[in-house]
């Protein structure tokens, strides 16, 4: 039976001092920062935002630097993941680039590749999206049915990407497609394309959600052409290579740090509540205590990382106890104040920031992968199905 590796770590030295020079940055850049736009966390995009932390080498941190990268040590990352989400810091626009597309490249990519993407990526200018989920694929994601078909210029592409969050604003798009259909083997025959969307016989199309935000979207290919040497790693070995970045994408502290904001807000509202009691502490205090295990426990993944080891089931386990910790906090939230969440002129920063993830919350158990999902991958891992 698989073991889960949460061993108890701590931040070195060098990562903690650290963090007093990116907080100053960020208190000097965010100086004017509304608590509502804070509230989007890594969905909020800014480019210029971007740059200015590649100036100062906060992204592509831990790549090689004959790429662009610092070099620098997964732990002096996380530092910074968790002082940007913290500060609600518009981190979207690189975010994909930098947590799980490059690291995919330098896994799997090919040395052309790499010097070609890689140092746009660290000096803030070349974003990625992703291009897993499909329409009518529902959490099934062995049951995509984009295809690729060799032709005499490269890969031929057909189908269609869902939930490709920042595409409009992307250079590039790391598809899973289908190049080869394995008859009862739905997990073969998958392999990873490295897409520019700038080609033709590619459409994207923005898709409101019910929050009114328009950052996701769905991206169409029809006979889009993408070179031979489009391919990441191994033809054919897509799924795997899918695997090992959704590892990626779910053990970071993103994944419990969505809400920070709307936490920071409650302890300002309860500090200058004069009627705050035993109950409302309580509370608090019980929120607190879930930050503190789950930061524990991403912290232990960014070890594993740190060593090179592929914790995909801690992941998994991270991203589905997070899912539910930011889901939970809005209505905890709004049992313990007197103010209900609204956006109008007269609103304050709590109801604003109340308002944007009481609407935006029930989203977090999908993105990464459905809680349901997450639960059979545990299950699995642990023998116990």
């Amino acid at each position: 039976m698989t073991q889960l590796r949460f061993d108890l770590a701590r931040l070195p030295d060098e990562a903690s001092l650290f963090r007093t020079e990116v907080r100053a940055f960020l208190a000097e850049t965010l100086a004017d920062f509304p608590a509502d736009r804070r509230s989007y966390t890594w969905m909020g995009s800014d480019p210029a935002f971007s740059r200015k932390m590649a100036e100062r080498g906060w992204i592509g941190m831990t790549w090689p630097k004959r790429y662009g990268g610092g070099e620098r040590s997964a732990f002096e990352r996380y530092v910074v993941l968790e002082e940007m989400l913290a500060a609600g810091a518009p981190v979207g626009a690189h975010w994909v680039a930098d947590r799980q597309s490059g690291p995919l490249l330098l896994k799997y990519g090919s040395e052309a590749q790499r010097r070609e993407i890689l140092p746009g990526v660290c000096r803030g200018e070349t974003f990625f999206c992703i291009g897993m989920s499909e329409p009518d694929s529902g959490s099934d994601l062995a049951s995509i049915r984009t295809r690729a078909e060799r032709v005499d210029d490269g890969w031929r592409i057909n189908g269609t990407k869902l939930w490709t969050s920042g595409a409009p604003h992307c250079a590039y798009m790391i598809a899973l497609v289908r190049t080869t259909v394995v008859e009862g083997q739905k997990h073969a025959g998958l392999s990873q394309l490295l897409v520019p969307l700038d080609r033709d016989g590619i459409e994207i199309r923005a898709i409101q959600d019910l929050a009114g935000n328009r950052h996701f979207c769905e991206v169409t290919f029809t006979d889009a052409i993408v070179p031979e040497d489009a391919v990441i790693g191994e033809e054919g070995g897509g799924w795997a290579q899918v695997m090992a970045e959704l590892a990626y994408e779910r053990s970071g502290p993103e994944r419990y740090l969505s809400c920070h904001p709307l936490l920071t807000e409650l302890v300002r509202h309860l500090g200058d509540e004069a009627g705050t009691g035993a109950r409302e502490r309580t509370a608090l205090g019980r929120q607190v205590a879930h930050l503190a295990t789950l930061r524990q426990m991403s912290v232990a993944v960014a070890g594993l990382l740190d060593r090179g080891a592929s914790p995909a089931l801690e992941a998994a386990v991270v991203k589905d106890l997070g899912g539910v910790y930011e889901q939970d906090l809005p209505g905890i939230v709004q049992s313990l104040v007197r103010e209900a969440p609204r956006t109008d002129d007269g609103a304050s920063d709590l109801q604003r920031v109340l308002a944007h993830l009481m609407q935006n919350a029930p989203s977090f158990s999908l993105r990464g992968g459905t809680r349901e999902v997450l639960r059979g991958i545990i299950a699995r891992g642990l023998g116990l199905r």
